[in-house]
């Protein structure tokens, strides 16, 4: 045990460096991948309707499919990260791969330009073959930025350096504020690029930020924090459930220090500290349970198909309880992902001017959304935090968790004002006999869609930073990289979601009229207003079975190795506590 814990000390002390120093590289990277990503996705529906031709159904299924696709591949990075690379050369090779301006650029991979009063040529196979190997390539690119530079920044704060304790949880908030600026850049500069100057300028213009980022990001190796890959996560998992299978037919023993304990085995996936014993899912501890068929002897290390440790059962269970919460954050995102879509198909039927010779770009109307999250998250951390830790006691103010369900409570509240909005929309439309004139711009504000905007920013800057406080403090920590992936995950399920409900929406809402809640042509004359209190009511649902979550979830227990030691050598003490403040 004393040498096990001395060679995790030392395996410390010879990484430690990190801190504030690493943090300009770190941001500058995740800037500019934001630049690419969003500036690549923000606009796309234009793209993807204008210079594509694509219907507009059609269109929407791409983009959410696409973002979908985005948020599933951290799935992979997160494996090369954990379990071979490492995050810094995950994130390097990685950065390398969103140069996407080939489809843009050259005019043979897009239909030609429609020409008046004729029917637009949509895009032929090869043509569509080019945009959508772009996408994927985008889409792996992000997949390996994504789940570690989130896990790799907060990996520069050693959380047993109680000087360092408090800067763990609020990165979290630095990383979403540095990453809402350079959205709000995406949304504003690139997409007006894009616009008014051209694709080939607008998509080119975060490809060469993405590569000066690549240079910046390696620039700063020789400061960083890097702890080494510890294998792969996915396979101890694996370990521990054919383990508990195999020895199915055995009685659980009662005294739990009976289990199967090693810390020397344990080392390298438990520097900060080892989990401890719970009492849910008992049938997982059978996989610690030794007996005669393992053949432990001393120094020698187990067959983990066989026989775990305490700490690897732990971690399964650890994954396991996180589920729920993940699957929790699924619906918030489908609402969210109508402000791509619709809501930008809205705002293109708006008055727009903000003077009689400038309009806001219709995709740049995202930046209410980026703004009311940027100062939500300022007003956060400077006044609520503190505020609320004079109140609760917790360094944090409120738990993740709490967090969290305020998220839900205003993301309801966004899709329903939405709702309300298409209405006021149409009812000017109809009042200027513009029903039936889709692409005549309706007198009406624009400005009457930033409280929908407004209140999702907000829903993001409580929700999405409680959703990655969460993970990185309930994952095992070894599996930080791939904890990170599964909040991206509920991102990609939320965008599958949304693509499903707009297919089965599109399909069943259709009458022989041709009237539909989601026509391709003319928003004037569907009924978008259902189709948000549609998913209004799905996140009331949602949000019950949240708080039924919440309520019974378990945090993780960790045994903390005290830095201290006495003059023999010995430990001074071990703290046991749940990371929940």
């Amino acid at each position: 045990m004393e040498e096990s814990i001395n060679n995790m000390e030392s395996h410390v002390k010879k990484k430690r460096k990190g801190g504030m120093i690493t943090m300009p590289f770190i941001f500058v990277n995740e800037i500019c991948e934001k630049l690419a990503v969003v500036g690549f996705g923000t606009n796309m529906i234009s793209y993807l309707t204008k210079e594509m031709h694509m219907p507009l159904t059609k269109a929407a299924n791409t983009l959410t499919n696409f973002s979908g696709t985005s948020s599933l591949t951290p799935l992979i990075g997160a494996v090369l990260a954990d379990s071979y690379a490492g995050r810094f050369w995950t994130i390097t090779i990685a950065s390398g791969m969103t140069t996407l301006t080939i489809s843009a650029i050259l005019p043979q991979f897009r239909p030609h330009p429609c020409k008046a009063n004729e029917v637009c040529q949509q895009a032929n196979t090869s043509q569509m073959a080019i945009l959508y190997a772009s996408l994927l390539f985008n889409a792996l690119g992000a997949g390996g930025i994504r789940p570690c530079v989130v896990a790799f920044g907060a990996d520069q704060f050693d959380e047993k350096d109680p000087k360092q304790a408090t800067k763990t949880w609020k990165y979290f908030n630095w990383y979403y504020f540095c990453m809402g600026a350079s959205i709000l850049v995406a949304v504003t500069a690139i997409v007006y690029v894009q616009d008014n100057i051209g694709w080939g300028w607008g998509l080119g213009i975060p490809t060469v930020a993405m590569f000066l980022s690549v240079i910046a990001f390696i620039i700063g190796y020789p400061l960083y924090r890097n702890l080494d890959p510890s294998g792969s996560p996915f396979t101890r998992l694996l370990q521990v459930s054919v383990a508990a299978f195999r020895k199915r037919k055995l009685k659980l023993v009662d005294d739990h220090e009976l289990l199967y304990q090693n810390d020397e085995f344990d080392a390298s996936i438990s520097l900060g500290g080892k989990l401890v014993h719970t009492k849910h899912m008992k049938f997982l501890d059978k996989a610690a349970i030794v007996t005669e068929q393992d053949n432990i002897k001393s120094n020698q290390q187990p067959n983990p198909w066989r026989l775990n440790t305490v700490h690897r059962v732990e971690e399964l269970k650890s994954v396991i309880r996180m589920g729920p919460i993940w699957a929790s954050g699924i619906l918030l995102i489908t609402a969210y992902a109508q402000q791509n879509t619709f809501s930008l198909q809205q705002a293109k039927t708006m008055d727009r001017h903000l003077t009689n010779s400038f309009q806001i770009p219709a995709g740049s109307m995202s930046v209410f959304t980026t703004a009311s999250m940027l100062s939500t998250i300022a007003f956060y951390d400077r006044v609520f935090i503190p505020l609320m830790r004079k109140l609760t006691g917790l360094d944090r103010g409120i738990t993740f968790l709490h967090r969290m369900g305020i998220g839900f409570i205003i993301s309801i509240l966004a899709t329903l004002v939405a709702g309300f909005t298409e209405i006021k929309r149409k009812q000017i439309a109809l009042e200027h006999n513009l029903i039936d004139k889709p692409n005549l711009t309706i007198p009406i504000s624009v400005f009457w869609l930033v409280p929908q905007y407004s209140l999702h920013g907000i829903a993001e800057a409580f929700m999405s930073i409680g959703h990655l406080e969460f993970f990185y403090d309930q994952a095992p920590e070894s599996m930080r990289s791939s904890a990170m992936a599964l909040f991206w995950t509920a991102i990609s399920a939320g965008n599958y979601v949304s693509t499903l409900l707009v297919t089965l929406v599109h399909k069943y809402s259709a009458k022989p009229d041709g009237s539909n809640w989601l026509p391709d042509n003319n928003l004037n004359k569907g009924r978008l207003e259902y189709f948000y209190w549609l998913i209004t009511g799905l996140q009331v649902v949602n949000f019950v079975y949240y708080i039924c979550c919440a309520m019974t979830y378990t945090f993780k227990p960790v045994q903390v190795h005290n830095r201290n030691c006495d003059d023999s050598g010995k430990e001074a003490g071990i703290q046991l506590g749940n990371n929940i403040a």
